[in-house]
């Protein structure tokens, strides 16, 4: 079993920043995918960015791009998301998830544990 604790999620305005914080117990391997995603109100979870186990492959959804950096520290079994200049739209409940299924990464259905979740409200 594994377990994951996302932390870091508040209340901040337009052009603000916020780093997020997923730490993993329980039977984790350094050869997993972390992921995070996140939840609007009234909208299907989406993928936001992801990153491979050696920590040297990310990705991005388009939305985060250029804004959001995912990073791993191996050491402390714990996965970060850096968000910068954040707008109302990025306002969500934030996951952190471990992708042990085949398929696609951006997809929520190839991952198998997933975080409580982090609020993360931005205002205008």
């Amino acid at each position: 079993q594994v377990q994951l604790v996302e932390s870091g999620g508040g209340l901040v305005q337009a052009g603000g920043s916020l780093r997020l914080s997923c730490t993993t117990s329980g039977r984790t391997f350094g050869t997993d995918t972390m992921g995070w995603f996140r939840q609007a109100p009234g909208k299907e979870r989406e993928f936001v960015a992801a990153i491979g186990w050696r920590g040297d492959s990310t990705y991005y959804a388009d939305s985060g791009k250029g804004r959001f950096t995912i990073s791993k520290d191996n050491v402390k079994n714990t996965v970060y998301l850096q968000m910068n200049s954040l707008k109302p739209e990025d306002t969500a409940v934030y996951y952190c998830a471990v992708k042990r299924y085949s398929g696609s990464l951006y997809l929520p259905d190839t991952y198998n544990y997933w975080g409580q979740g982090t609020q993360v409200t931005v205002s205008s």
